[in-house]
This record gives C-alpha cells, structure tokens and sequence, in this order.
C-alpha cells in the first residue's frame, strides 16, 4: 500500500470507531482480517496512524475546524508528525486509493491556525468534564500532562537476561537506557514512526523461561513499594492477568505464600503468567493460586494485601488513548464505590501489623488521596504509612506515584 493508501484506510477506520462504537483496537483488528492483502507494515503504519489520531482527537478538530475523521487525521499530521500543508498535500492528490485533495479551506487551517487560543481541554486532548478534577492534580500545569499522557508510551521490560534477547528482537534504537526510578528494569526505545516493539512476539523464548517480562515503570514501582518479603503471607487481591503477581514472586524469592484472586474470573492470562511464576526456580514456593478463589479462609493472617484498584484508568492514556474518549462521567462514580468495597474487603484479610498497599493507575484525587483517608476514617485501626517505611527502593521524593501503604495498629 502506498502511504496515501495508508491515510485513505486510517480514515475510513476512524469513521468505523466513531459510528460502531468500538474500541480502536478491535477495529483495527476486524480491519486486518477483512483486508488481508496488507501486509504487516501496512497494518502497522496504519494503526500508528489511527492510535495517534486517537492521541490528538481534541486538538486536531480544533486545528481543523470540524470534527470529522478526515479533519482529524489532516490535523494530526500537522500537530502529532509535524508535516506541512504541501507535505499533506502531496498525500491527499485525489489518485488512485487517496484522499480527495485539500479543499482552501483545509489548506488555509494547515497553514495559518495554532493551539494558542483553544481551552485547556482541547490544548490537553481530554474530555471536557474532566478539566475540574486534572486542575485540582495539576493546576495550571494540566495541559503539559495531559499533553505527556497523549505522547506515545516506551515500552519497558525485565533487566536481568533481557538485553541481549530484546535488542535483537524488537528493533531497539540502541541498548536499552537505565531508569531514573525502577531499579531493576531497562527502557526500550524504539525508533520513530516504526511499529512498536513486541517482546511478548519476538523474544517468545525468553517469556517462555520467564526471563523477560514487560510492564509499565508504575507498575513496577507499585510492587517494589509493597515491600513483599520472603517467608511473608500475601494477597493480591485484584490480580487481573497477574503482572504485579510475577513482581510479587520474585522479591518474595520461593519463600512464604502467594495467593491471586480477582472477582472477574474471566480475565484472561492469569493462568499462563502464574504458569510461568511457578517454573521460576525463586518463585516455586510464592505462586499464584487459582484465581477467583474465595479469600474467606484468609481472614485475618496477611502480611501484605495488595490492592490494583479497579478505576478510571487516566493514567494509562499514553498506553491506551482511546480510553479517555470512551470514558464517561458516570463512571467515575462506579470506580470509587467499587474501591470502597474493595478496601474494606481488604482490611478483614490483614493481620495485626500487616499493611494494604492500594495502587490506581489514575491521576484523579477522588480515587487516590481521597479515597485513602475515607478509608481511614472508616478503619481507625490503620494509619498511612510512608514509602520510605515500607521499602528500601530508589526512587524520586517529589514524584507522588499514586501509591499509599497502610499499616494495620497493633491491637491490645
């Protein structure tokens, strides 16, 4: 396919998303099936497109003046690939698979229009209902974020026996650079405009004999945080596909007890990862057991309750953009009732001394500081505990991870 074909289907895909409905990702894939002539970086170029569209949705209607799929992938190529109005032009001539060429209208926007008036909302690329809530996180600063958010995300994996199996695999630009926070973990930078890397595909041997494992810099610093020691009694009480479970197991070294639940039994992967956990030779012993087990028989005897809270998922945008345009405002009120009971769930699992460490991947106080101290005041038997008492990790004092461990009081 020719780059201005390219641009024709990621047109047409998001004129699919906004009348069907559907998440990007499944439209991208019932795409490739029903084209099957593209090939792989045809595919790949394509869904680069879609994705930052989805990343510059607000922004490029407001560039363009309409909000319509051609507007917004005209105006992307302009904000997100920095691409002129000749440069646009040369691709929209009207041939053979591309689009109609740029009315004076499209050209003069290209040409002349900036973010320099648009709302905070528009320049940050969010939804309009949110600007309350990231104002009160970020103040005037809330553009800049969101902006970050709307960024494409690094991928990032395992240090220990990674490198030489992942430079090869997924085409990095250069050796994998050491972190500033997560101290047992490498970035993988990719190149630009190149698909982005897949460990999980290309270094399948190295997942198999769980030497490499991929997963966000947040998550990694939430279970380093949790402080799992070896010989310790822990839960992880929304396991999901048991990323955090794996983390878990390792710094548990084989030693102690490890169970994984989650309420939604269906959540797949769990099973494969907790498969991989067990031929570990330090994870043997601090295994996931079968998920949506009931954790009844285990009132009262946890070490650590770790809590992936269910949530908004604000901060996984850079990860998952079209996330936050699916997002609606009554659904921020269904996560925080959904933390609430999971708290409290937890707090009948610890033992006298033991801790909660409650992780979100949001940035809106209602489901992080806010949702800390309701449960505080509704516990009185717990207190916040700092990071720096829990666990012996590098990290940067002014970054707030989002992250609270709470300590059980001694009774009696």
């Amino acid at each position: 396919m020719t780059p201005a074909a390219r641009l024709s289907a990621a047109i047409e895909l998001i004129q699919t998303i906004d009348t069907q409905r559907v998440p990007a990702a499944q439209a991208l894939k019932e795409w490739g099936t029903a084209h099957r002539y593209a090939g792989s970086g045809d595919r790949a170029g394509i869904s680069g497109l879609v994705w930052d569209v989805l990343r510059r949705r607000s922004s490029s209607a407001w560039l363009m003046e309409g909000d319509t799929p051609r507007a917004r992938v005209l105006g992307m190529l302009r904000l997100e690939r920095g691409m002129n109005a000749d440069a646009i032009a040369a691709l929209c001539d009207g041939g053979r698979f591309a689009p109609e060429p740029l009315s004076d209208a499209e050209r003069a926007a290209l040409t002349s229009r900036s973010l320099e008036d648009a709302p905070t909302h528009v320049a940050g690329d969010y939804p309009e209902w949110l600007d309350g809530y990231l104002a009160d996180v970020f103040g005037d600063d809330r553009v800049a974020e969101a902006t970050a958010m709307a960024s494409r995300a690094p991928a990032r994996s395992a240090r220990q026996h990674a490198e030489g199996q992942t430079r090869k695999g997924v085409g990095v630009a250069g050796a994998p650079s050491r972190h500033t926070h997560a101290v047992v973990a490498d970035r993988l930078a990719h190149r630009a405009r190149r698909r982005r890397p897949q460990p999980r595909h290309s270094c399948r041997g190295g997942f198999i004999k769980g030497a490499i494992e991929v997963q966000d810099e947040g998550s990694q610093l939430a279970a380093l945080l949790s402080a799992a020691k070896p010989g310790e009694q822990v839960i992880d009480l929304c396991a999901g596909a048991g990323g955090k479970t794996l983390a878990l197991a390792a710094m548990m070294q084989g030693k102690g007890r490890l169970i994984a639940t989650d309420h939604d039994k269906r959540q797949p992967g769990a099973d494969p990862r907790a498969a991989v956990a067990r031929r570990r030779p330090q994870c043997r012993r601090a295994h996931a057991e079968r998920r949506g087990r009931s954790t009844r028989r285990y009132q009262g005897v946890a070490d650590l309750v770790l809590i992936d809270a269910p949530c908004t998922g604000t901060g996984t945008w850079r990860r998952n953009p079209d996330a936050k345009w699916r997002m609606r405002p009554g659904a921020l009120e269904v996560r925080l009732k959904d933390q609430v009971a999971v708290l409290n769930r937890a707090a009948a699992l610890v033992k006298p001394g033991g801790r909660i460490a409650y992780i979100t991947c949001s940035v809106l106080p209602p489901e992080n500081g806010d949702q800390v101290r309701g449960f505080v005041e509704r516990h009185p038997e717990f207190a916040v505990v700092s990071p720096e008492q829990t666990a012996s990790v590098l990290w940067d004092k002014s970054e707030d991870f989002a992250n609270a461990a709470l300590r059980s009081e001694e009774v009696g």
